[in-house]
């Protein structure tokens, strides 16, 4: 994270919500800012690596499906993953 803040970010809470994150924040070693922030940085990765639509402009697309379409290379890790059985398989 960058150690030079410039925004603010101001947010109201409940009582008991306050005093969940101070207590998870002094637990950690960390100030509340700085424990709030690693936690909305983690979910925002999270949200943002879970996503599963992606829009692109059709002629980046158009590459994307050229090289999924493309026959693969004889490569000797890909035949072996191939041919290996999946462990829910045996």
């Amino acid at each position: 994270m960058s150690t030079s803040a410039t925004h603010t970010i101001s947010l109201r809470t409940p009582p008991a919500q306050r005093e969940l994150i101070d207590r998870a924040a002094r637990l950690a070693g960390k100030s509340r800012t700085d424990f709030m922030l690693e936690a909305a940085s983690e979910k925002a990765q999270q949200v943002l690596l879970d996503q599963t639509h992606f829009e692109v402009p059709p002629e980046k697309y158009e590459a994307f499906e050229a090289l999924m379409s493309a026959p693969l290379s004889n490569n000797g890790a890909i035949q072996r993953l191939l041919a290996t059985r999946a462990p829910w398989d045996k």
